[in-house]
């Protein structure tokens, strides 16, 4: 049976990380997860340590001093996953905005339907986004469609963190070479894997913005998204990017 690794950063996040780790290991499917803690100070890596006990075979952490942003965080785990040998490797939140269950989904359409990279979307379908205030919504939806426009992706949401990703797009796509840290870098990863000839397909799901924790989004991410954008794009008319193997 293919190995599955969900990747799921973290700080701060006392009030989620328990739940959220057994609802994956809940799944009728077997996921391993790896937590990349960047020091929080309010014990989340305590909680997985302790829960390290009850799972040692399926459940890891790698503990990072401060906030190193969420670009590094998912470099460092997907470096992890691939040493480990995983065949699919996932993106998802702490917080339950990223429902467990769809977790399935996202391996079926990279199994049985042929993605690369399997997104899940909050716009290929309508605006499957729950509790967000409407600015947050809009700003979202629109940044998308710049992204779209600027790149040429042919992605609804373009700055979605749910995903699955074949070891090979990992193995391509020149980790070390990724530049942002923060909203752009999922930007940057669906559009490197683009460049280097894989498949991204979009999986429908529904958003549901935090219940319990706090937001890590800032106006600052949202900036460097906007400016990275085109950096991406310039920077992408000179460069030779790896292919997928056929």
């Amino acid at each position: 049976m293919p190995s599955k690794l969900v990747i799921i950063p973290t700080y701060n996040e006392k009030e989620n990380i328990e739940n959220i780790i057994r609802a994956v290991f809940a799944l009728q499917e077997e996921f391993h997860l790896l937590v990349i803690d960047d020091g929080s100070p309010d014990g989340t890596a305590a909680i997985v340590k302790n829960l390290r006990t009850e799972f040692p075979e399926r459940l890891f952490i790698v503990e990072r001093k401060g906030k190193l942003g969420l670009g590094t965080a998912y470099i460092t785990g997907f470096k992890w996953g691939l040493e480990h040998e995983y065949d699919f490797i996932f993106e998802m939140d702490a917080d339950f905005s990223h429902n467990p269950q769809d977790l399935l989904r996202l391996y079926n359409a990279c199994v049985n339907e042929g993605a690369d990279v399997a997104i899940g979307s909050r716009y290929v379908s309508g605006v499957n986004v729950v509790n967000w205030p409407i600015g947050r919504v809009l700003m979202s939806y629109f940044a998308s469609k710049y992204v779209k426009l600027v790149t040429g992706l042919k992605i609804a949401d373009t700055t979605a963190g749910f995903k699955c990703y074949r070891r090979e797009v990992l193995e391509t796509i020149e980790l070390d070479k990724i530049r942002f840290k923060g909203y752009a870098f999922q930007i940057e990863m669906k559009f490197t894997a683009y460049k280097c000839g894989f498949t991204l397909k979009e999986v429908p799901i529904i958003f549901i913005n935090r219940q319990l924790g706090t937001s890590k989004m800032s106006g600052g991410i949202f900036g460097e998204a906007f400016l990275g954008v085109i950096q991406l794009k310039l920077s992408s008319l000179t460069r030779k990017f790896p292919r997928k193997m056929i």
